[in-house]
């Protein structure tokens, strides 16, 4: 879980942000007194009085010491010019009103969510059936994870279930050309991997109920991406080694997002927190071996790799079914070889690699 530090004056501006974020970050409280008692952190809020500088100086000295690309936060009063110069001396990233909105805080330390649920094709997305449905609770994830409210689990087993029906009958290359055509790198990956890992458990013969699963957990795989930057998250060309490390955390932040939803199953948890595991230990973030990863979260991992390499971005084309599918090849001992191989001629991802779907 991501950690914020605040700095509040009042019990009042404190109480207002900790009901409004408890289930977001691990929030520590501090007093401008223990300044060098600790050390700044990425995500740092002030709600302090402006008008007693007595700290400032050593406010200004200790924000120096921020790690790179932290966010710096102060609440002002509504338009007051004074307390924005104020801010910005002092080393504000952005200012904020007061009383602080927690919804407008986290478009500030992350961006504005709501930008990837945009349907801008033509038809809409959102219209087509089977497609729309999975959407709208792709859209229920991500703001669930984002925004602290309640995840509908009955809107995301629903859209599941049509999404199974819907590979099985207008097949995946249908999914694939319908999906890519989603503006947003994030919604586009997650339904990409949803489609994908049913198609295989089709093939595999796996039973009704494990479709089911790899459906849903389709669906939640990426929610920790919800506490990601989107600067990062829709980051138009390949990520760089710091941002390459924030992004490799969002595995445990949707288990952080997940672990207080009742009725969520064990190996759905699974497939979220480790399908970026591989079998030669070398997988993040927990380093699990072979045996230590079940088959379903093995199934995934094939899955969202395969996803990723013929999605469509804004700096690059999608791969071809046939060179994506040599890359899981190549990997080797990182990915279980008879899963790869029986990948290969599965029905539906068959013709997706041959046709260069």
């Amino acid at each position: 879980m991501n950690s914020l530090s605040i700095f509040a004056d009042n019990r009042i501006a404190a109480a207002n942000i900790r009901a409004q974020l408890t289930n977001i970050f691990k929030l520590q409280f501090h007093s401008l007194e223990r300044l060098q008692d600790i050390l700044p952190e990425q995500y740092l809020v002030f709600d302090i009085d402006m008008h007693d500088g007595h700290h400032f100086h050593e406010l200004k000295e200790w924000l120096r010491r921020k790690p790179k690309n932290g966010k710096v936060i102060f609440a002002i009063d509504k338009s007051s010019r004074t307390e924005i110069t104020q801010a910005n001396a002092l080393g504000a990233t952005d200012v904020i009103q007061r009383p602080i909105d927690g919804g407008d805080l986290l478009k500030i330390l992350w961006g504005d969510f709501s930008s990837l649920a945009l349907d801008t094709g033509r038809p809409p997305l959102s219209s087509v059936p089977v497609i729309g449905p999975a959407f709208n609770a792709l859209e229920n994830v991500f703001s669930s994870a984002c925004l602290g409210g309640p995840l509908d689990l009955q809107k995301v087993h629903s859209a599941g279930k049509m999404l199974v029906d819907c590979i099985e009958t207008q097949g995946l290359g249908w999914w694939i050309g319908s999906v890519r055509k989603h503006h947003s790198q994030t919604y586009q990956h997650s339904l990409l991997v949803t489609g994908v890992a049913v198609a295989f458990g089709q093939s595999l013969g796996i039973s009704a109920q494990d479709r089911q699963r790899l459906s849903f957990a389709g669906m939640l795989h990426d929610i920790g991406k919800a506490r990601i930057p989107i600067s990062i998250l829709e980051k138009p060309g390949p990520l760089n080694e710091d941002e390459m490390t924030v992004m490799r955390k969002h595995p445990e932040y949707g288990l952080d997002a997940l672990k207080s939803v009742p009725d969520i199953q064990q190996d759905m948890l699974d497939m979220v927190v480790h399908h970026h595991e591989y079998l030669d230990g070398s997988g993040y973030p927990h380093g699990l071996q072979a045996n230590e990863i079940s088959d379903l979260v093995r199934i995934m991992t094939i899955s969202d790799i395969f996803a990723a390499l013929i999605e469509r971005r804004s700096y690059k084309a999608p791969m071809s079914g046939e060179d994506a599918y040599q890359i899981l090849v190549g990997m080797g001992p990182k990915l279980d070889k008879e899963l790869v191989r029986e990948f290969r001629f599965a029905s539906g991802l068959k013709v997706v690699i041959s046709n260069g779907v």
